[in-house]
């Protein structure tokens, strides 16, 4: 019940709204989006509840009066790995009419991907569909989320009836940590090396970052975001494609600055290509903004200052530059390290991008912000962490991780904080990369773990030291039979790393195997899988 000042008369008793709130996450934005959602209008007449799209009971569908969802999309446009089920059953035959139903959906993305926010479009264009009424029409969030999210949410109270909050905006202001995503810390970076040798085609840097005087905390599993600079020479070649000198006063600050510590100079969207296209009047562009399979393949290796020497235009002022650029985000990178194994230090594993392409050296934002620190500027940081991709509770439970490449960087977390707490789980690692004698990240460490027992098998994949490429996900294969003697045994499995490709070729061995050695049919091998996903027994960190 809602109680609430009926104009002196009386206290009029409010009936307290049920309101259910869907969330789909891979990192665990949506889920902390759906929990503030919740104490925003638990307070304000509602009885809110917030499911994990996985452990939704979708029978009750039906039955729901209020619903708002908030769903990040995954890969190629694919939903959530906990929101996949729920996505299914939506788009499915069994699927019930929702003529009651009103909702609102909240959509997290990156407008860098072609299927930006496509798992959130794909829901409410069904919810529509089935009959369920819009309340507040659905909001696409770029990185960037912050004030789209207040906005929408405000609507939604307006919409939903909302009554007044208690609470303050100065209580809560008082309950945030001092440091965090609205004021990430300035750390020190204390230890920067390349784990590649020198023969090696790729550079993967070993960061070490001190926690001192911060106040913050992680735990293994969890991702540290760093709000990276630009590079300056690039900000300096964008100035003078464009026609500016840098030293042009713009809110409070110069264009210069700006550029280089709080526009994304670089990344080239859809929308931002369309916008630029109009600008300056070329079909050429705009016909590329038009198609998302034609886009895909123009912004392959370019970046903003292409548009600049390809389409040249005029700006009126720095206004103008700005407004066709996004904010710089933060990277998320998955800590490599437990914090029982180093007090006060915080971990990751990076891999630097570098490579040339249409006449001009390029470099990945951050992964060159970090390789080339000398050690003495700040880096800002935050942590963001995962609800989800955790060790079992219980250090006795069995764990197999995959993670080639920078994949490993989550499972160098695990083994040393089971090292660290002890427990008679066993461990089993598979890693993959080029070349064992050049691409082998921590070996010397992993060997260690070997030694000691912790660490009871691990497979690698050196992918060209021979004729015949072989990946992790042959490996699996060709451990069939154990695999799933371990997962019969109840062990929870990672994937860690690329999303594109090897989450993809990871999952469909997982499927074989048990098919395989479950003398299991393709659909009850599905099953199978559905069944540890639920139980939270199968969970990846992929990007």
């Amino acid at each position: 019940m809602f109680s609430s000042q009926d104009g002196g008369q009386g206290t009029a008793v409010v009936e307290a709204k049920p309101l259910s709130i869907l969330w789909g996450s891979q990192t665990g934005n949506s889920e902390g989006l759906a929990r503030k959602i919740s104490k925003t209008l638990g307070g304000k007449g509602f009885v809110p509840t917030v499911y994990d799209m996985d452990e939704y009971d979708v029978s009750k569908l039906s039955e729901e009066s209020l619903l708002l969802i908030v769903t990040s999309t995954f890969g190629d446009g694919e939903p959530p790995d906990n929101a996949a089920a729920f996505h299914a059953f939506l788009h499915g035959d069994q699927a019930p009419k929702l003529e009651k139903l009103k909702y609102s959906v909240l959509g997290l993305g990156d407008s860098n991907y072609p299927e930006f926010c496509k798992c959130a479009i794909d829901i409410d264009i069904r919810l529509k569909a089935l009959g369920a009424t819009s309340i507040v029409e659905r909001v696409d969030c770029d990185v960037d989320y912050d004030d789209d999210f207040d906005a929408w949410l405000k609507n939604v109270e307006e919409a939903a009836g909302a009554a007044a909050s208690e609470s303050t905006e100065a209580e809560e202001a008082s309950q945030e940590p001092e440091y965090g995503k609205k004021n990430p810390f300035p750390a020190k970076l204390k230890t920067n090396y390349n784990l590649n040798s020198e023969e090696s085609a790729k550079e993967t840097r070993h960061i070490e970052i001190s926690l001192e005087g911060s106040g913050l905390s992680y735990e293994p599993g969890d991702a540290l975001a760093v709000v990276p600079v630009n590079d300056a020479a690039y900000v300096d070649d964008l100035l003078a494609a464009a026609g500016f000198t840098g030293g042009e006063e713009v809110e409070g600050s110069t264009l210069r600055k700006l550029l280089i510590e709080e526009y994304d100079v670089t990344t080239l969207t859809i929308k931002g290509l369309k916008a630029y296209a109009k600008l300056s009047g070329s079909e050429t562009l705009a016909g590329i903004a038009a198609d998302k399979e034609v886009f895909k393949e123009y912004v392959w290796g370019r970046q903003f200052i292409d548009l600049l020497t390809e389409a040249p235009v005029t700006f009126e002022n720095p206004e103008a530059l700005l407004g066709l650029l996004g904010k710089l985000a933060a990277r998320l990178y998955s800590i490599s390290s437990s914090p029982k194994a180093h007090e006060n230090e915080v971990h990751v594993t990076v891999g630097v991008v570098r490579f040339d392409a249409h006449g001009r050296a390029r470099k990945g934002v951050c992964s060159n912000f970090l390789a080339d620190h000398d050690g003495e500027a700040p880096v800002r940081i935050y942590f963001h962490p995962s609800k989800t991709f955790k060790l079992p509770e219980d250090p006795s439970v069995p764990v197999i991780m995959v993670g080639p490449g920078t994949g490993i960087a989550p499972f160098r977390a695990f083994l040393e904080e089971r090292a660290a707490v002890g427990g008679a789980g066993q461990n089993w690692l598979f890693f993959g990369d080029q070349h064992a004698a050049s691409d082998f990240l921590y070996q010397d460490q992993l060997g260690d773990f070997q030694k000691s027992g912790l660490l009871n098998k691990l497979d690698t994949a050196f992918s060209r030291d021979q004729a015949e490429k072989v990946y992790v996900q042959d490996r699996m294969r060709e451990n069939g039979a154990e695999l799933y003697k371990w997962l019969e045994a109840g062990a929870h499995f990672y994937v860690c790393g690329d999303a594109s490709r090897m989450a993809k070729d990871v999952d469909s061995a997982l499927h074989e195997v048990i098919a395989t050695h479950g003398g299991k049919t393709e659909e009850e091998a599905a099953a199978y899988v559905e069944g540890i996903k639920k139980s939270k027994r199968y969970l990846r960190d992929v990007y």
